[in-house]
């Protein structure tokens, strides 16, 4: 063992790799393709804290070269997982392409954390991709995984990212970066998916019971782990994506590969928030039919909830009649659901206590009049709220005016004050998103070097409930002769 070596084990990793010890199918053996020369751009503090590591007393230079992956922590066992997905709607076998598991870290209270390197080189999962990644896209990652973490969203989260000192190629030449996310684990739709797709029945039993046991130990007695785990994740997917239609995030790509079994937001690609509202609103450069548009987040979700299901029939009974039938019956429960989850959700947002018959009628008044007139999602319940925000002109309005006296008046109902209503609406309404120009001001500066913007971005989304003046630009939509804005999947 080198000096080096024992240098990046003082942090404190403690391994216990479980996923690696799954049939061949499931995986491959993979260490990090080594890069030229790493260097370390950032390191998320906080996340190191709650997973009890500490590199404080790393040299920065062996932080550089443990988060490139040149260098890994004894105990560590890198891993690329095999999984397939429904791409647009086309199903295509693939696996960890540009990623490697460094390991499965115990924190002190034996929270079991993947530990990923995105971005680490070619996989035999590569097909004919380079494995390899770009600073942009990867400090993209870092700051809306930690933004929807602050928003109290479930995420995976970001612990640092590298630049490889080597480029990459895409639509133009690029530096090249390392994300290492952290993950309560990668297990996907798409892995399940797969390994249905190998037609191996004992593969898909061993799948499912480590799964329960990794994410949802609570359910190991039941009489039918397989259907329970279904509406487990039927569960864990709608609420997820009311959270996302809370804030206005859009995920960009919800291919089956990008739906993780343990309910977590994953894989920030062509991902962003919207500012002016409009129900249709697409970002991604490759979804031209609007395939993930924000509005139809929910119908996606439960479309990709109808793949896992089908991946669990043999397993939910014998009798593939009657499992069809258990399966179809807990998915059929979606619309009902969401819906009533969405309503809560947005009386939330609007301070509403209780459930009043026309309440729906009021939300969606307000919702079409914010399409109507381009009013900016998050800003217009920051109004509500009475807080200050940048341009405020857009209110000035009769028939919003109307529509906030029937608005203040059912405020009233159900017993409420006004002053609960603000509470209410405060820890549903954040004062600060990730704004998409913003974003893409700071990538820019990074790009060249200046990590001032990029800083200052973090710590303002770290309290994204709470606003000072000084952060009105960062509560503002972009100036109206913007182009239309678009995210790229960055492969």
């Amino acid at each position: 063992m080198t000096n080096s070596n024992i240098d990046i084990d003082k942090a404190g990793w403690s391994f216990d790799n479980t996923y690696s010890k799954l049939p061949d199918d499931f995986l491959v053996k993979q260490a990090p393709i080594p890069v030229k020369s790493p260097e370390l751009i950032i390191i998320n503090k906080n996340l190191s804290k709650d997973l009890d590591l500490d590199f404080t007393n790393i040299s920065e230079e062996n932080l550089s070269q443990l988060f490139s992956g040149n260098l890994l922590p004894t105990g560590s066992n890198s891993i690329a997982q095999a999984y397939a997905g429904h791409q647009f709607g086309h199903f295509t076998m693939l696996g960890d392409g540009r990623a490697v598991l460094m390991g499965e870290h115990l924190s002190k209270t034996k929270e079991r954390f993947d530990i990923q390197f995105k971005g680490s080189g070619r996989t035999p999962y590569s097909r004919s991709g380079d494995g390899r990644a770009a600073l942009g896209p990867m400090l993209r990652e870092y700051i809306i995984s930690e933004a929807m973490h602050f928003l109290k969203i479930p995420t995976t989260r970001s612990l640092a990212v590298v630049k490889t000192g080597e480029n990459v190629i895409r639509n133009q030449i690029s530096k090249g970066a390392i994300l290492t996310r952290v993950a309560l684990g990668h297990i996907r739709v798409g892995t399940f998916q797969y390994i249905a797709a190998k037609q191996n029945i004992n593969d898909l039993k061993t799948l499912t019971n480590y799964t329960i046991e990794k994410y949802y130990p609570n359910i190991k007695s039941s009489k039918n782990k397989a259907l329970e785990l279904l509406n487990v994740l039927i569960e864990k997917q709608t609420q997820l994506v009311i959270d996302w239609m809370r804030v206005g995030f859009i995920h960009g790509v919800m291919n089956t590969d990008n739906m993780s079994i343990s309910g977590e937001t994953i894989d920030y690609g062509p991902c962003a928030f919207m500012d002016l509202y409009d129900p249709k609103t697409v970002f991604s450069s490759i979804d031209q039919l609007g395939r993930y548009a924000y509005d139809n987040q929910p119908k996606i979700t439960k479309w990709n909830l109808i793949r896992f299901a089908e991946c669990l029939i043999p397993l939910i009974s014998k009798n593939e009649d009657e499992a069809i039938k258990l399966a179809r019956d807990a998915l059929d429960k979606f619309e009902e659901n969401y819906e009533t989850k969405w309503l809560n959700m947005m009386r939330d947002k609007l301070g509403l206590y209780g459930e009043d018959k026309d309440d729906k009628d009021l939300i969606f008044e307000l919702l079409n009049w914010m399409q109507k007139n381009k009013a900016d999602y998050t800003n217009t319940f920051i109004f509500l709220m009475q807080k200050v925000i940048k341009s405020s002109e857009v209110y000035n309005n009769k028939e919003f005016d109307l529509w906030k006296i029937k608005w203040i008046k059912r405020l009233t109902l159900f017993g409420s004050t006004h002053h609960k209503s603000m509470v209410l609406m405060n820890s549903s309404n954040p004062m600060i998103i990730p704004r998409n120009h913003k974003i893409e001001e700071a990538l820019t500066l990074a790009n060249q070097g200046d990590l001032t913007l990029f800083n200052k971005l973090i710590k303002i989304l770290s309290n994204p409930y709470k606003a000072n003046k000084s952060d009105l630009e960062f509560m503002s939509s972009p100036p109206h002769n913007d182009r239309q804005y678009q995210t790229f999947c960055g492969t």
